[in-house]
């Protein structure tokens, strides 16, 4: 059965994009800890980080990289940070997330709240300085 995700990537879902190749694809997380709050994963569909054959993981961490720092560039934020749960989705995927303190990437704290315009206009300059 396909994950969200894998329905995100076939555009049954609709998502704010922020980049795509042949192996990986990066969009706006809906429910973000702070501005500019991006997933990355896999096409291939896999349930765990740690179980993606090690090629596909290094050259996702590197794809990771790419989206970061046009994530740096469009958002104001001391740093990027990187959290890998993989809990609430039965699909691996990195979160990257601007920082400004240690606190902004709590998990735990209430998720911002952003109108459709705020996360086109988000995606967009992200989009320009990838």
């Amino acid at each position: 059965m396909a994950t969200i995700f894998s329905k995100i990537v076939a555009g049954e879902i609709p998502s704010y994009k922020i980049a795509e190749d042949e192996r990986f694809f990066a969009f706006l997380d809906i429910h973000p800890l702070a501005k500019g709050h991006t997933l990355v994963i896999p096409k291939q569909e896999t349930d765990y980080l740690f179980d993606l054959d090690d090629r596909l993981l290094a050259d996702m961490v590197v794809f990771s990289k790419k989206v970061a720092l046009a994530v740096e560039k469009a958002v104001p934020c001391k740093r990027i940070g990187v959290a890998v749960l993989g809990l609430e989705v039965p699909h691996a995927h990195i979160h990257l997330v601007p920082l400004n303190a240690e606190t902004d990437i709590s998990f735990s704290k209430p998720k911002l709240q952003l109108s459709k315009e705020e996360m086109e206009a988000i995606a967009e300059k992200i989009r320009a300085g990838f």
